[in-house]
């Protein structure tokens, strides 16, 4: 079992930085390939970035592509995605999300095993 938590999101102005964070518990964390995904109202769930269990491959979305990136710190068992250069159709509900094998390609929410309750990201113009 693993359970995850997303914190970071807030209020920004366009062009404006942000920093999640999802805090994960559970003793194959470690493990786990991590997949951030965000949902705006209305739409469907859509795949923003994935990393590898050790963090050494990642994979981002081309709507994000050279603004977002995803780590990890292993020894916190942490998964970052870092917001740059922000637009106010990144407004979404950003969730976090584990499953057991990372894969060098764009993933659909139902390869996911676990999800984080989600944090609101919203940019204002």
């Amino acid at each position: 079992q693993v359970q995850l938590v997303e914190s970071g999101g807030g209020l920004v102005q366009a062009g404006g930085s942000l920093r999640l964070s999802c805090a994960g518990s559970g003793r194959t964390f470690s493990s786990y390939a991590m997949g951030w995904f965000r949902q705006a109202p209305g739409k469907e769930r859509e795949f923003v970035a994935a990393i590898s269990s050790g963090g050494g491959r990642t994979l981002h979305a081309d709507s994000v592509k050279g603004r977002f990136t995803v780590s990890r710190d292993l020894a916190k068992n942490t998964v970052y995605l870092q917001m740059n250069s922000l637009k106010p159709e990144d407004t979404a509900v950003y969730y976090c999300a584990a499953r057991r094998y990372y894969y060098d390609r764009i993933p659909s929410p139902s390869e996911y095993e676990y999800w984080g309750q989600g944090t609101q990201v919203t940019v204002s113009s």
